[in-house]
């Protein structure tokens, strides 16, 4: 085990001492180096990092911090950036041997907002193969036995130790909410095309940007100082939702959604989910489950064949570029990825269609439950982090969010044999500060 006990640092829960000099940008990094140094021989969550560049950034900022113009709330918070995004002064490896050493010299649009927002870039931070499922050795910061999650593994096992206040992934099908929920961090999933994937390598029709941070707070000011300079994909709004973190507010009423995930839920989990979901009942939360609402019921039915839809609509839009890659070099793919390119390339076009038809469909009952219905509740993992390192756990309670498009987050705020657990939060198309609002309340009484 660590020689400490893991816990996130939060950088914006310090604004009012750095505005009055009373802390400072560049003592909170060397805050976070401290945590560097003691977590990350055993963890490994970064696969590249520039200390003396991070220490100059953090300085700059403190000056402006000092003379009252500091360019946004998270000016000099300390970021790590998963391994999938490109950054002009780090390599971008992908977590594969075909991207071994290689270097873009350009920043993803969430990196330039980020500079641009005067965040410290630290360093990159592993990321499974490609943002699959082959791990790349992150060891979970509570148990370096167990898995930290993935694809975003490193960012999720650096905040949860406080190695950095933030980490900015990626998810497709789970990559921000599983980990986060392991390593006890937060992670926000943003709408779909809410924050400019622009220079990342994650064009997948259910992928987005989001970051895994120490408090809400936190995750809410990097994606809206990101957006707000970046903007969302291209063809997309952005993110919608006021400059500061949104206020609490108390939700009027819940729908717990089981999915699939509710059978291969281990019973501590599932115990320690229906107690919170109790104490949420005994503050007068009115809550909804699919014996009591037809429209919860048919969602459920619809949520029923998410994950076979997710992944064969994530197979087909692989194809390329895998198939170059495998066709240059295929020692340099796992045998998981040319197996997976292998059945993804007798899939046909009307296959593919008949996908999105199905996933359009369950979002449809999905916004029928809009206006009677604030927030959904689950799971973010179907128990603990699993012993081993060599895959990243359960994906089944993180895939409704992803193909709903709908943003999500998860809270740390289960404790299971003595390890983070997630609830897991998730609104509607557009309405990440309606999520905020709710999970702000839930966090408050559950925590």
């Amino acid at each position: 085990m660590p020689l400490q006990t893991p816990k996130p640092l939060s950088y914006t829960a310090r604004l009012a001492d750095f505005a009055s000099g009373a802390d400072t940008p560049s003592a909170f990094l060397e805050r976070c180096l401290a945590n560097v140094e003691a977590f990350e021989p055993v963890v490994g969550a970064f696969v590249h990092v520039e200390i003396e560049k991070a220490r100059a950034a953090a300085a700059a900022s403190t000056a402006r911090w000092s003379e009252g113009r500091p360019l946004s709330r998270i000016d000099g918070m300390p970021v790590g950036i998963k391994d999938v995004i490109e950054t002009a002064d780090m390599p971008t490896q992908c977590g594969s041997p075909v991207f071994e050493g290689h270097r873009s010299n350009r920043d993803s649009a969430s990196v330039v907002a980020l500079r641009q927002a005067g965040a410290v870039i630290l360093g990159k931070t592993v990321t499974t193969e490609f943002a699959a499922r082959v791990a790349r050795g992150t060891r979970n910061p509570w148990d370096p036995t167990r898995t930290p999650g993935g694809s975003s593994s490193g960012s999720a096992a650096a905040v949860g130790c406080g190695m950095i206040p933030a980490g900015l992934g990626t998810q497709v099908i789970g990559s921000l909410l599983r980990p986060a929920s392991y390593c006890g961090a937060y992670a926000f999933k943003p709408t779909f095309g809410a924050i400019n994937r622009g220079g990342s390598h994650d064009g997948l029709s259910q992928s987005v940007h989001g970051p895994i941070a120490a408090t809400l707070a936190d995750a809410w000011l990097v994606a809206r100082e990101i957006a707000d300079r970046a903007g969302g994909d291209p063809g997309y709004p952005g993110l919608y939702g006021p400059s500061e973190t949104p206020a609490p507010v108390r939700p009027s009423r819940i729908v717990v959604l089981e999915t699939a995930g509710w059978k291969r839920a281990d019973a501590d989990a599932r115990a320690a989910f229906e107690a919170a979901v109790a104490r949420l009942a005994a503050e007068g939360v009115r809550v909804h489950r699919r014996a009591d609402d037809a429209r919860v019921a048919l969602l459920e039915v619809a949520l029923e064949d998410a994950g076979r839809v997710s992944h064969g609509l994530v197979d087909y839009e692989s194809v390329w570029p895998l198939n170059t890659y495998r066709d240059s070099d295929p020692s340099k793919l796992s045998g998981f990825l040319r197996e997976r390119l292998a059945e993804a390339e007798k899939m046909t076009l009307a296959d593919y269609r008949k996908l999105l038809a199905t996933r359009a469909a369950a979002r449809a009952a999905h916004a029928m439950l809009l206006g009677d219905c604030d927030v959904l509740l689950t799971l973010s993992a179907p128990g603990v982090a699993p012993v081993g390192i060599e895959s990243t756990g359960d994906t089944v309670f993180n895939i409704p969010a992803s193909y709903l498009g709908a943003p999500a987050l998860s809270l740390p705020l289960l404790d299971v044999q003595g390890l983070p657990l997630g609830v897991q939060a998730i609104g509607f198309m557009d309405r990440d500060a309606e999520l905020f609002e709710s999970a702000g309340w839930i966090d408050r009484v559950l925590r």
